[in-house]
């Protein structure tokens, strides 16, 4: 990697770091601390998230015409910006409301903008590493967050507030002596133009965007419900090292799995996904630590598969457009597939505790996770199947 990759890697880090050491607890301390009933806190944090995901497809647009430095330099000075405002906007719900939608909309700009300077300049047989190791990063910042901020969050919110935006401030200030180009050098001349193929031969395996939005649908059901789930049965021990265990799995499997979750085809790679976190539901449904564990693990596995080949198959079908465009419709998709996760999976998880068998919910998950393939393969199947001809008898 070149140099402004590693620094971007490490900057990664220790973005996602300061994030999660505060949004996390977002919940507790719009509640607690400044009284909001339950109801308005969901609405807002809904609206965030919203923007959040759904903000990215304006990153493509707003990179086309500033550059990738200059867009990240925005996002963080607007998350600087945000985090600076929670430190009075702790005696206030109005600021800390505004701060918080500062904040998701300096996220949606950055990452797309981050994925796209990552991979800019590098080769296709490049970007399955460059993508995993930012997973990676990322998800390293997430595990060690929460756990960071957990002395500080309610006995002293301002100095937490204040250390994070100095944080921000301080990575912001690092971007600025980024080039222009990650490989530290401009753009390469494009290569010779490829023979054109045969138009009616489609690419294999259905949109990525689709993909995207169905895989994240699936998966955020064992986000939200997992917690539910194995607290009372096991403890909120257990519970906090499966989710440590399930974050270092990612961090270490990921670049190590990419090269062969490259290589797979996208209906192949759809096909083990899904399969995966089919067989991880299943174990989870069995209930007791080992299944519990081991469905975690299980899902991990499919999270890797089908996160990393999405963005790689939308990266080779983007033909001419921008990579940040495209990681930006890619966080959209991953916004819509989590907020119908979130619509249906309290109304499937409700009605599998009235039945008295919260393993149901968990067995009907599995089942959803082995039709989703089949489904979307069937579908793409029928769309590249050719129609009668004009003019044919």
């Amino acid at each position: 990697m070149s140099g402004p990759q590693r620094f971007l890697l490490a900057g990664s880090f220790l973005i996602t770091l300061g994030s999660f050491a505060v949004l996390p607890y977002m919940s507790v301390l719009l509640h607690q601390r400044l009284g909001l009933g339950i109801g308005t806190v969901g609405l807002v944090l809904a609206v965030a998230s919203l923007i959040q995901f759904a903000g990215g497809a304006v990153a493509g647009p707003v990179t086309g015409r500033i550059g990738l430095r200059r867009s990240m330099l925005l996002a963080l000075a607007l998350r600087t910006a945000g985090f600076a405002a929670f430190v009075p906007g702790l005696r206030s719900p109005v600021l800390a409301v505004g701060a918080l939608l500062l904040v998701s909309a300096g996220a949606a700009l950055y990452l797309p903008a981050n994925k796209a300077y990552l991979v800019d300049g590098a080769a296709e047989a490049q970007r399955p590493r460059l993508l995993s190791a930012s997973g990676s990063a990322f998800n390293a910042g997430m595990a060690l967050g929460p756990a960071a901020a957990a002395p500080l969050v309610m006995g002293s919110p301002g100095v937490l507030f204040s250390c994070v935006t100095v944080l921000f401030a301080l990575v912001g200030a690092a971007h600025a002596l980024l080039p222009r180009s990650a490989a530290g050098q401009p753009p390469a001349p494009p290569p010779p133009v490829a023979p054109v193929r045969d138009a009616a031969a489609p690419p294999p395996g259905p949109s990525p965007f689709l993909a995207t939005a169905v895989s994240v649908y699936a998966f955020m059901f064992f986000q939200h419900y997992l917690a539910l789930y194995a607290v009372p049965r096991t403890s909120a021990g257990f519970y906090g090292a499966v989710l440590t265990g399930y974050a270092a799995l990612l961090v270490v499997a990921q670049p190590l799995l990419a090269e062969r979750v490259s290589a797979l085809s996208h209906p192949r790679a759809l096909r083990w996904g899904f399969g995966a976190m089919a067989a991880g539901m299943a174990a989870i449904a069995g209930g007791g630590h080992v299944g519990i564990a081991a469905g975690a693990v299980l899902l991990c596995l499919g999270e890797i598969v089908l996160f990393l080949k999405n963005d790689l198959e939308a990266l080779a079908r983007a033909g001419s457009s921008l990579p940040a465009a495209v990681f930006g419709r890619q966080r959209l998709a991953a916004g819509l597939g989590a907020f119908v996760s979130g619509v249906a999976g309290g109304q499937l998880y409700g009605a599998a505790e009235a039945a008295g068998s919260a393993r149901a919910f968990w067995a009907a998950l599995c089942l959803q996770c082995l039709l989703l393939p089949v489904l979307l393969l069937r579908r793409r199947a029928a769309r590249s199947r050719p129609g009668p001809r004009r003019g044919a008898p």
